[in-house]
């Protein structure tokens, strides 16, 4: 991918995470938390996993 490709394309996800996070706050603070509790759950199972291995 070239340079000139690569930076349009993250203005574009940047300009657009800035339109929905200014239109639809509440929908956007949703989908963050959403998003969080799925890596929190995770981190929660990959420790759960390591911890059952070595006991």
């Amino acid at each position: 991918m070239s340079p000139g490709v690569k930076k349009i394309l993250i203005f574009g996800v940047v300009a657009l995470a800035l339109f929905l996070l200014i239109s639809r706050p509440t929908e956007s603070a949703d989908a963050v938390r959403s998003a969080l509790a799925w890596l929190q759950e995770g981190a929660e199972a990959i420790i759960t996993f390591f911890q059952s291995l070595f006991h």
